[in-house]
């Protein structure tokens, strides 16, 4: 637990906090310490109550709690399996205020690509089908198992990865993968401290990051595609708009707040704040923007073009596929038994 920070903060009511990670890399709760000397301001107002990544805690102790015991939770990742959803669940009725933190809480994150396969393909690929598997059994996971000692059980997957207000309220939106210092230090403090915001909130920009960025765009068109990473350094400026160059770059849709972090270091936005206020889908959004700079005035080059444009769903969903219009291509039931 975080203790008190001075005499001042001691005469101050101590507010109740918690974080939580569910299909996430750990990336967010790992951002959390990147606030560095602002986490004794955050010291000084609340305890941390629940942090797995650096407290031991059981579920029991959430349950022991009461309800809207919790000021404020900062819920990251994405929904996968029943004990995540559960989760969820207690921790939305243990807080007054419920936090999605993170891309995989807001839009279901890297993990939501998974809506692309069935559970069968992702476990196949798992444990029978990667090159570095030793399984000559073909061993799967299984949701109950019996052993000398009892049963053993681990959650049960669902056939769809969920964004957290896919499965309970959520009061505010800390986008990004994972969010920058300054946007948590904002959002932690604001909560803590100050009128909460409108309830929907989210803790970043209003606009999108071309409107940010401060590389040279005109109204150039473009013939072909290029992958960074195969592309000669000599061929990119670093001081014009990549996009205009043929980088594929999703800042025309993509919410602001991150201060041009991948930009700035010459790598293409890749939409991990989630869709800018005025898009509902981003790769539908993105493939109509693409249309009024690509000069594919004739099939072949149309075609090369498309063939060019590598992995369109995750690249273009690669951080908001359980949000978007398409949600993957999963036709079965919402659960597997």
């Amino acid at each position: 637990m975080v203790r008190r920070a001075g005499k001042e903060a001691s005469r101050l009511p101590k507010k109740k906090i918690g974080f939580y990670w569910a299909s996430a890399c750990g990336g967010c709760e790992v951002a959390v310490l990147d606030i560095d000397e602002n986490i004794l301001k955050v010291a000084e107002l609340a305890d941390i109550f629940m942090w797995p990544v650096a407290m031991d805690y059981k579920f029991s102790d959430l349950e022991a709690m009461k309800d809207g015991e919790f000021d404020a939770v900062f819920f990251n990742g994405a929904i996968r399996n029943d004990e995540e959803e559960h989760l969820a669940n207690l921790f939305r009725k243990k807080s007054k205020v419920l936090v999605a933190f993170g891309a995989c809480s807001c839009f279901g994150g890297i993990p939501s690509l998974a809506n692309l396969y069935s559970i069968g393909d992702l476990l196949n690929r798992a444990y029978l089908e990667a090159p570095s598997n030793d399984n000559p059994d073909k061993i799967l996971p299984q949701p109950k198992f019996s052993v000398e000692e009892g049963e053993i059980t681990i959650p049960t997957m669902y056939n769809r990865v969920k964004t957290l207000n896919q499965v309970v309220d959520v009061d505010y939106y800390i986008p990004g993968c994972p969010p920058t210092p300054e946007q948590i230090t904002d959002a932690v403090l604001t909560l803590l401290t100050k009128e909460p915001p409108e309830k929907g909130h989210f803790f970043a920009g209003e606009k999108t990051l071309c409107d940010t960025c401060e590389r040279e765009k005109s109204d150039k068109s473009i013939t072909e595609f290029k992958r960074l990473h195969l592309t000669p350094p000599e061929e990119i400026d670093n001081t014009k708009c990549l996009l205009e160059q043929g980088i594929i770059c999703l800042g025309p849709i993509t919410r602001s707040g991150c201060d041009n972090r991948c930009i700035n270091a010459n790598m293409p936005c890749r939409g991990c704040f989630g869709p800018a206020p005025y898009v509902s889908d981003m790769g539908a959004k993105f493939i109509s923007a693409l249309g009024s700079i690509e000069a594919a005035d004739d099939e072949e080059t149309a075609k090369k073009m498309a063939e060019q444009f590598y992995d369109p769903a995750g690249t273009l969903y690669r951080f908001t596929l359980s949000l978007s219009l398409l949600r993957g291509n999963i036709k079965t039931e919402e659960r597997t038994e």
